[in-house]
């Protein structure tokens, strides 16, 4: 979650519809650190200084047996996206996401406005 100036960055995909959180997956021996730092690049071409973790969520809603991990990040510059997964990415404030913002994304938001501490959940 890149957050800056009581904003969040959400992006569209290509291949789903509605705005998300910005993601990927974590590479077969690769380290979760390592992971965010080069799907954020991958995604977004983007730089990151500095994570904390939101939260570990069960990935239930779509019967897959896998674990999102949420973490948030407000020292960052957002260069080019070097792949074709994001068809659109834009900052929006908290209390006004787009109407199509998915019901995960949503979530997170929430828990991140409530500065709760990191969760352990469903997705």
């Amino acid at each position: 979650m890149f957050v800056r100036d009581g904003q969040v960055l959400l992006v569209r995909h290509t291949y789903e519809k509605g705005w998300h959180l910005p993601g990927g997956g974590v590479k077969r021996g690769e380290m979760l650190e390592t992971a965010v730092y080069r799907e954020a690049d991958e995604e977004l071409g983007a730089t990151i200084r500095d994570i904390t973790l939101l939260g570990v969520y069960s990935n239930v809603a779509e019967y897959k047996n896998d674990y999102i991990i949420t973490v948030v990040s407000h020292d960052f510059t957002i260069g080019q996206p070097k792949d074709d997964e994001i068809a659109a990415y834009a900052f929006y404030p908290f209390d006004d996401l787009p109407p199509d913002a998915v019901a995960g994304t949503r979530h997170r938001v929430a828990e991140y406005q409530a500065n709760q501490q990191p969760q352990i959940g469903a997705w």
